[in-house]
């Protein structure tokens, strides 16, 4: 019996010994994410940084020029992989411009717990084709360049899928849906602007009519009004800071069209990236404040570097397509006198260089607009009740089918389902939990991910005004 005893142990023992040497030599045999990604033809790898619970691998993915020529040429487009877990559900983010190589969580990476895919958009730098034929930056091209990139890493990521973006990135993931609508599980698309047609923006004229307090309005306004009653001293403050940096302004044309340009954009800024509270900060007797006070208020909202040259190249990509499909707001100032403005709100097309032609296509918004009204599904766009951009907005009608418009309370550019109010924050973070696959922890929905102070972005971000 004894020596049965013994036998059976032994038995047990190899038999396990066994299984755990079968069960190491499987999992040595798997290739890990990197090897995993890498397979994947057209895939290269620039680098990866570390962070805590995940890895963070910067990668180039080989794209057609023009999706509809494939043979007519490629392009490196950069994206990022903040990886999670295969068995988790995974986020395409896009910002609608350049990608970030560090480490960052959007809201509903953060909500689902998942991995985040980011892709830098086509023709900002480095992902810009060689020669840039411009014919070929479209919304279109853009969203095949998406589904290219969803297609070939869904061999990976193989669980549920949610697109997500602000403002031009809100924009973006609304376009994809609209000419991928079988690629996305659901959307979540933050401040997306949506200019239907673009030479009607009287919504914009009402929005700043009544946006905050009427103190705070005219607080503000009369801190615009003022540097250009000052523009001749402040101007020469201008070009002393022009000089400094080497600054020069041949696409605008003038450092005096640059310096309107960026006071008529003062008001815009302010409330897109400020708060109600904020006006606090703004000097309260614009009369009589000193010309550094006005410099000071003026620069922060929007900065006198944008519109030189140095500052507008890096985007003219968004200038371009909003020249060609997106279209831009056109604003009044009636608090203003007309003989203090002598240009006006410039169309994009003035901040594009000359050699790069541009043709407005009215039918692009008209289009999507229609389609989100009648198809959208599982679509949530959230707005902020102080953003500007929220003037012209997405909106969903009858046809559409478990899709949404919320409004943030008090918030601006930064608007986030984390700021709606109660009700409407439970049900949008419940069909997020819901699209993406995964189960609420809690009888009330939140986010399964742990807030990250490094790793989470929560304030709006810093764009020049006249991008979204």
């Amino acid at each position: 019996m004894r020596k049965t005893l013994r036998w059976l142990l032994a038995l047990a023992l190899l038999t396990g010994a066994l299984g755990a040497a079968t069960a190491k030599a499987a999992t040595a045999a798997e290739p890990d994410i990197e090897e995993r990604l890498l397979s994947i033809p057209g895939m290269s790898l620039i680098e990866e940084k570390p962070y805590p619970g995940y890895r963070f691998f910067v990668l180039a993915y080989t794209q057609p020029v023009d999706h509809r020529n494939p043979s007519a040429g490629t392009f490196q487009q950069r994206l990022t992989v903040l990886h999670r877990d295969v068995s988790r559900p995974t986020v395409f983010y896009t910002s609608g411009y350049e990608v970030s190589t560090n480490p960052s969580r959007r809201e509903p990476t953060q909500i689902v717990d998942g991995n985040q895919i980011s892709m830098e958009y086509r023709f900002f730098t480095p992902s810009r084709p060689e020669p840039a034929d411009w014919t070929k930056l479209d919304i279109w091209q853009a969203a095949t360049d998406q589904h290219r990139i969803f297609e070939a890493l869904e061999t990976v990521y193989d669980k549920k899928w949610l697109s997500t973006g602000v403002s031009k990135g809100g924009m973006t993931a609304t376009y994809y849906e609209r000419f991928y609508p079988r690629d996305m599980d659901g959307v979540v698309a933050y401040v997306a602007p949506n200019d239907v047609v673009d030479d009607e923006d009287s919504a914009y004229d009402r929005f700043f009519a009544q946006v905050g307090t009427k103190a705070c309005r005219d607080r503000v306004n009369a801190v615009q009004r003022e540097a250009l009653v000052r523009r001749e001293p402040l101007k020469e403050r201008f070009a002393a800071h022009a000089a400094e940096h080497g600054y020069t302004f041949g696409t605008i044309g003038s450092l005096d069209k640059a310096y309107e340009a960026v006071v008529l954009d003062y008001v815009w800024g302010f409330w897109q990236y400020s708060l109600l509270k904020d006006c606090d900060t703004v000097p309260a007797d614009a009369a009589h404040a000193t010309d550094k006070a006005i410099w000071d208020a003026i620069d922060a909202s929007g900065g006198f570097d944008f519109y030189t040259d140095q500052g507008l190249e890096p985007y003219t990509p968004y200038y371009y397509q909003a020249a060609t499909q997106l279209g831009a707001p056109m604003i009044g100032f009636p608090h203003i006198e007309r003989g203090l403005i002598r240009y006006g709100y410039l169309p994009p097309r003035d901040f594009v260089p000359r050699e790069i032609p541009t043709r407005f296509q009215p039918r692009a918004m008209r289009d999507v607009d229609t389609w989100i009204r009648h198809n959208a599904r599982h679509m949530i766009f959230v707005y902020g009740q102080n953003d500007p951009w929220g003037g012209e907005r997405f909106r969903v009608d009858k046809g559409a089918r478990d899709a949404y418009v919320f409004t943030a309370p008090g918030a601006n550019h930064g608007a986030l389902v984390g700021g709606l109010v109660a009700a409407e924050r439970k049900q949008a973070t419940a069909r997020i939990l819901n699209w993406a696959g995964v189960a609420p922890t809690t009888a009330e929905p939140r986010p399964l991910a742990q807030y990250d102070a490094r790793l989470d972005v929560r304030d709006p971000e810093r764009e020049p005004t006249l991008r979204p």
